[in-house]
């Protein structure tokens, strides 16, 4: 059997682990259960659920929002791991001179954004602990290239900016946070499959997660060479790269009850707010143990 792992450039530990296939990270787990692996590169992770339904890809990782909306769309699947918060991996900016100081200031707004990534749970949580819903309240538009250019012209009032592109309008100044990620999410990195991979093959599972971890270890322990392939691959200087990769913790944690509930209270904000259409049990998403009722029924 091959297990075909999905990766695209937003999810940092995924990313990196295909990059490093010359070290054989994921090949060396997977074989002593007698399997091979391959990689299957897409562009945007709000497909992800899509892809392992379809049994496009067998294991994938996104931010904390393409899980809630897979399960919205009836995908079944199973939250696998989780990285460390990632407290500094975004923020909300606007212009240095902007009147704008508190979420509640967003109110009529133009507001760019990675539609239907963690961004969307970022600015949906923020205006929701602001009283604000975020299909009422704000226009959300999908960010561009633009986007940045934009901002400073005025002709959109907030951005909300990741990795090299964080770092390269810090450090063309000129620009201010209005929302810091950490301040309102956790914003972690999430794996997961399909349920029958989950639960048939746990083993198979449990090997993936050490060889993101490995991947993890290897980005951790070499930064520089890490923001190289980052850099060479999808643009931007190594140093902002740098930037990037260093506000990452570079750890895998297990699925723990802290991180369902934040999704809970996502997919309830997200329902509220219309984003998606029906409610989502979060804890469904959650591998069954063997002889347990739902698999005996």
């Amino acid at each position: 059997m091959t297990i075909t792992i999905g990766v695209h450039a937003s999810n940092p530990s995924l990313y990196h682990l295909y990059h490093l296939t010359r070290h054989g990270f994921a090949q060396q787990e997977l074989e002593p259960l007698g399997e091979s692996v391959a990689f299957h590169p897409y562009s945007n992770g709000v497909r992800t659920g899509e892809l392992l339904s379809r049994g496009v890809i067998d294991f994938g990782g996104t931010g904390s929002t393409p899980p809630v909306t897979a399960q919205a769309a009836g995908h079944d699947l199973v939250y696998t791991a989780v990285s460390a918060p990632r407290p500094e991996h975004g923020a909300l900016l606007v212009p240095e001179d902007s009147p704008l100081r508190t979420a509640a200031d967003l109110k009529g707004r133009t507001v760019h954004l990675a539609i239907g990534s963690w961004q969307t749970h970022l600015i949906a949580k923020a205006l929701d602990d602001a009283g604000l819903s975020y299909a009422d309240d704000i226009t959300a538009e999908r960010s561009t290239e633009n986007s940045e250019q934009l901002l400073r012209t005025g002709a959109v009032a907030a951005w909300v900016a990741q990795g090299p592109q964080l770092a390269a309008a810090r450090r063309t100044g000129g620009l201010r946070t209005l929302i810091r990620t950490g301040d309102v999410i956790t914003d972690r990195s999430v794996f997961f499959t399909r349920r029958d991979l989950a639960e048939q093959r746990p083993e198979i599972i449990d090997a993936l997660t050490r060889a993101l971890r490995r991947a993890d270890n290897w980005a951790a322990a070499h930064p520089r060479d890490a923001a190289r392939i980052a850099s060479a691959d999808l643009g931007g200087t190594v140093e902002d790269w740098g930037s990037a990769l260093s506000a990452l913790p570079w750890r895998i944690e297990g699925v723990g009850d802290a991180f369902l509930a934040e999704q809970q209270e996502a997919a309830d904000i997200f329902h509220r707010t219309g984003f998606i259409e029906r409610p989502v049990t979060v804890a469904d998403a959650v591998a069954r143990k063997a002889g347990s009722p739902a698999e005996a029924g």
